[in-house]
């Protein structure tokens, strides 16, 4: 999957805050994503992101 820095994906679930769509902050081994809705930023392995994201919204 190619996922790069700023791009949006949308997750198949929701943060707790209602949203769906996190920007990509970083690229790695683990992934670093901040919330659209409230601004939470998390750390994510690829692994996991990768099964989880459902489209890209927006490319950078």
């Amino acid at each position: 999957m190619d996922i790069n820095v700023g791009d949006v994906l949308k997750l198949k679930k929701q943060h707790p805050c209602g949203s769906r769509e996190w920007e990509v902050l970083r690229v790695g081994a683990d992934f670093r994503l901040k919330c659209l809705g409230c601004g939470h930023q998390i750390m994510i392995a690829r692994k996991l992101l990768e099964k989880n994201v459902k489209e890209i919204v927006e490319k950078a």
